[in-house]
């Protein structure tokens, strides 16, 4: 009786813990239980005296329960672990902790308190734990969080992918590593403000990948927040915008190519009647003259007649469209014959052309004249460039190949020359851009080719890497 008054005073110390509480004999019959318990499973303590403990859970759970609690009395120590309890149509997560109690002196367990503790809510947070993770690790997006300091504690693959660092680069730096120092002191300061008072920013942000390249993102930031309001961490979320941004400046090249184009035709007006003019005066004078030293002279400025009109004749074949008959061309034969035409210029130059070229390929409607002259016109610059190569171990090779893509031809004209800068890259289609010397470039091939392709309904590509090297990829459809 005294034991039992002893269990009866000192267990309602439990009516206020949290979770379920109760005292079990050695059998698992329930001896006390606490108020929580009666809540939870809507019974007095008159009744829950009456039954087993095991009897609460389902069957499928009943037999690992009672094995836990007779291992905890065998072995004369406390052991847990998780079970489910359905009440009401309701299903409950419990953490059940079994203690035995010694009372008879001879450390021999009388009793068994147990502790059945609700982690239902817990359970449930580390499910949307782990789906968030699961949508983090495998969005196309990149994200990322920071602490409050902006060194970042986490990112997902999408970010390590696109940034180009390794993840163990990335955490615990500052984003500063991948700025591209393209966005104002007071653009970052705006966004600090924004969100350290918990606010969401967003904005479109252009960074570097880590081997220099650009990338460009919209980002949204979001502060994470405690319980009471306080921020806590950042979280961003980059949409990749690179694409969008690389299709804007291809669209603002083309308004522009074509507002040159009609440019060209005015001024190719304007200046090539005058010229015409100058040129038959100066061969007019020339004939009448008998002046050796006058003659020299105005041979000399009767060639760079020649060459103004040679530039405005370059000029107008971009501004126009070609009055050139189209006809069924054999590409692969056109470039051969560049190649032909290229290689008398270069025999003393070691230069060694590589011709790769697909035998499948259809005869496409072109104009031959036209057609190569676009590529004589990259493979000249293709000469220029390795000849103007300050590395000397390298290989002297120009590689031309010819492909079919689905329902494109390919053509790439590729060199081991100097390559070209990356800021320079988008300048090289602009009429009168050249890198050359004076006197060996005008500065309208590559305009002038790009013109041509255009209106074939094709394309021009360039691929670059400053001091390796350079390779034009030429796109024609084929047609039906």
């Amino acid at each position: 009786m005294k034991e039992e008054l002893d269990i009866k005073f000192g267990f309602e110390l439990f009516d206020s813990f949290y979770g379920m509480c109760f005292i079990l004999d050695t059998e698992g019959n329930i001896v006390r239980s606490n108020k929580s318990a009666e809540n939870y499973l809507q019974k007095k303590a008159e009744e829950l005296n009456q039954i087993c403990f095991f009897d609460i859970f389902s069957e499928n759970d009943k037999q690992e329960i009672k094995n836990c609690f007779i291992k905890s009395l065998n072995e004369n120590k406390s052991n847990n672990l998780s079970t489910y309890l359905k009440i009401e149509n309701k299903t409950w997560n419990f953490n059940l902790l079994f203690s035995p109690c010694c009372f008879n002196g001879k450390n021999r367990p009388q009793f068994c308190f147990t502790n059945a503790r609700d982690i239902t809510e817990k359970k449930q947070l580390e499910k949307d734990l782990l789906q968030f993770y699961s949508i983090a690790e495998n969005t196309v997006n990149p994200l990322q969080v920071t602490d409050l300091d902006g060194k970042m504690i986490y990112v997902n693959p999408a970010f390590v992918k696109i940034s180009g660092y390794k993840k163990e680069e990335l955490l615990g730096s500052d984003p500063k590593i991948f700025g591209s120092k393209k966005h104002s002191k007071s653009f970052w300061e705006n966004m600090w403000k924004t969100i350290s008072k918990g606010n969401v920013w967003s904005g479109e942000i252009e960074n570097k990948k880590k081997n220099g390249d650009p990338f460009y993102t919209y980002l949204l930031i979001s502060p994470i927040l405690d319980n009471n309001g306080k921020v806590t961490s950042y979280f961003g979320i980059h949409r990749d915008i690179t694409e969008k941004k690389m299709l804007e400046k291809q669209l603002i090249h083309t308004q522009k190519m074509e507002s040159m184009g009609t440019l060209a035709a005015g001024v190719a007006h304007e200046v090539g009647n005058p010229l015409a003019s100058i040129s038959a005066l100066v061969q007019v004078v020339i004939r009448s003259t008998s002046d050796d030293f006058a003659k020299e002279k105005l041979s000399l400025v009767r060639n760079q007649i020649s060459r103004i009109s040679k530039i405005i004749r370059d000029l107008v074949d971009f501004s126009r469209p070609s009055t050139y008959k189209l006809q069924l061309t054999d590409i692969n034969k056109q470039l051969v014959e560049a190649v032909d035409i290229i290689e008398v210029g270069t025999k003393n130059k070691n230069i060694e052309f590589k011709i790769e070229l697909d035998e499948n390929i259809p005869k496409l409607y072109l104009v031959a004249d036209q057609i190569q002259q676009v590529f004589i016109n990259i493979l000249l610059n293709a000469v220029d460039s390795i000849l103007d190569d300050k590395n000397l171990s390298k290989p002297k090779q120009i590689w031309v190949r010819s492909s079919i893509n689905e329902n494109m031809v390919n053509i790439e004209l590729e060199d081991t020359g100097h390559g070209i800068p990356e800021e320079n890259i988008e300048k090289i289609f602009e009429p009168f851009y050249t890198t050359k010397e004076e006197g060996r470039g005008t500065g309208l091939g590559l305009w002038v080719s790009y013109g041509i392709l255009k209106s074939l309904q094709g394309d021009l590509i360039v691929d670059s890497v400053n001091g390796k090297g350079t390779k034009f990829t030429i796109k024609l459809p084929i047609q039906s």
